[in-house]
């Protein structure tokens, strides 16, 4: 498990974005959990600057704002 980032808002379109906090970049389709590894979704695009790029998260449900503000992590496979 991997720490990506804080959720900063809730996009018109659904997605979560969040600030990419360390490197390596996700790859596309990546995994993503809260701190209880409940999924939350998917990895869907990353946009921005190289060195500080934003993280674009496909839910696998419909959510409110309840996630904005709180931690998501990269579930990485062995």
């Amino acid at each position: 498990m991997r720490r990506l980032g804080k959720v900063l808002h809730l996009s018109k379109s659904g997605n979560l974005l969040l600030r990419l906090e360390q490197y390596p970049v996700p790859i596309i389709g990546a995994q993503v959990c809260d701190y209880k590894l409940r999924s939350v979704g998917v990895v869907n695009n990353i946009l921005g600057p190289v060195k500080t790029p934003y993280v674009s998260v496909k839910p696998v449900s419909t959510i409110d704002g309840a996630l904005v503000g709180r931690v998501l992590y990269q579930v990485e496979k062995d």
